[in-house]
């Protein structure tokens, strides 16, 4: 018997588009094989939503095509606690004709969303203003762990070390072209790492040696986000990775992972991450996220191990996560640790870090669905009203103004 219907939310205007499909089909292939019935919620490039069952395959998804046989657009109805999907445009019913019904009904929500547009609390907050349960950080962590130069003021100001860095916006670039440079040349010493401050995926990331390749690097991140974050470049640095899970204060953390490039970029590029060993599947020997060459767990002792850990454990619950995110640190070559950032919807959802602890897929699916269910319960616990006198005392339509 099916255990209650999820929505798996992927796709999306960014990016990251068809990493959130890899993401979503491994979830999805997770949620069947856990017994739930899996709602698949397809939003296309241009932000149309679609559903239907031929959307749980990747043949569908290569090549998508709206009219295709088994596909409906739909749309949300946003009223509290209703959580159906309708199909849109509205069906109109004859004088005799019975009345449309929902084309899905919407238990629990799990967005597999990548970047903007989704992860980045976006969709959150329908999902709250909807009052639908979903398995992903709210939309206090999904902002501020999407946006990079926000995330590293708060980590910094919370006491966690940080790599050093600069900002500039898109405006300021255009118009104080040299005085951004400047800024960066004097806090910052070559190399430098160049990002876009709201993406992932290593999209439009570089790294600049030079007052050349400084400007190329600005250029490239500024086309793809209008705000823009220089940072401190590593030479040799080291990345270890570790995944949280849960809500509030029951939280694990995994096995620590040490991620391996086989390119001399000193970072993890996009095709490093995702088209070197690029598949779908979320089962053991399979490929994409899962075949990245990486170390679990990381060799790096015991010690540092624990320290990465608790930290992991301290910044899910900073940012009031839920579900699971992934923790992205940075060893330089004095092993010095720094954060470098959190991922609210990690690639894969990090299932690889979990299988390691002897939670495989659909398992991490239950404790997903646990803890949002869990989350909103909790947040249904609140007051949401008081009992003023403010309406009685105003005067229609002239003193009633807040002062």
């Amino acid at each position: 018997m099916s255990k209650m219907n999820i929505a798996v939310f992927f796709g999306s205007r960014s990016c990251e588009h068809d990493v959130s499909i890899v993401s979503a089909l491994q979830l999805m292939e997770a949620a069947k094989a856990a017994g739930y019935t899996v709602i698949p919620v397809y939003i296309s490039r241009d932000g149309l939503w679609y559903t239907g069952e031929p959307l749980t395959q990747m043949e569908t998804l290569r090549a998508f095509n709206p009219m295709a046989k088994g596909i409906t657009r739909v749309t949300l109805d946003v009223s509290a606690n209703a959580g159906d999907l309708w199909a849109w445009p509205p069906q109109r019913a004859g004088l005799f004709a019975k009345v449309p019904a929902p084309v899905a009904h919407i238990d629990c929500a799990i967005p597999v969303l990548h970047g903007m547009h989704g992860e980045d609390g976006t969709l959150q907050g329908l999902l709250e203003m909807a009052n639908i349960p979903y398995a992903s950080s709210g939309v206090l962590g999904s902002s501020v762990g999407m946006d990079k130069i926000a995330m590293k003021q708060l980590l910094r100001g919370a006491g966690y070390p940080v790599l050093d860095f600069v900002w500039c916006t898109r405006e300021q670039l255009k118009d104080d072209r040299e005085g951004v440079i400047a800024r960066i040349e004097k806090a910052i010493k070559y190399p430098v790492f160049v990002k876009p401050a709201t993406l992932g995926s290593s999209i439009g990331v570089s790294r600049a040696a030079n007052r050349e390749e400084l400007e190329r690097a600005l250029d490239l991140a500024a086309s793809y986000d209008r705000r823009i974050l220089a940072e401190v470049g590593i030479m040799r640095p080291v990345e270890i990775n570790c995944a949280a899970l849960g809500y509030g204060e029951t939280v694990e953390t995994s096995v620590c992972e040490m991620p391996v490039s086989s390119a001399d970029d000193s970072f993890l590029n996009f095709f490093e991450k995702y088209l070197r060993n690029a598949g779908a599947k979320g089962e053991e020997g399979s490929r994409g996220m899962k075949s990245l060459s990486r170390v679990v767990p990381a060799p790096i002792g015991e010690e540092l191990t624990r320290r990465i850990q608790t930290m992991t454990r301290e910044i899910f619950k900073l940012l009031d996560c839920r579900g699971t995110v992934r923790i992205d640190f940075i060893l330089d070559e004095n092993d010095v640790l720094y954060v470098n950032e959190p991922n609210t919807i990690p690639g894969s959802l990090a299932f690889y870090l979990w299988k390691e602890c002897g939670i495989d897929f659909p398992k991490l699916v239950d404790k997903m669905v646990e803890s949002a269910l869990r989350a909103h319960a909790d947040k249904n616990t609140s007051v949401y009203a008081f009992d003023s006198t403010i309406l009685q005392k105003v005067t229609a339509g002239s003193k009633g103004a807040k002062r």
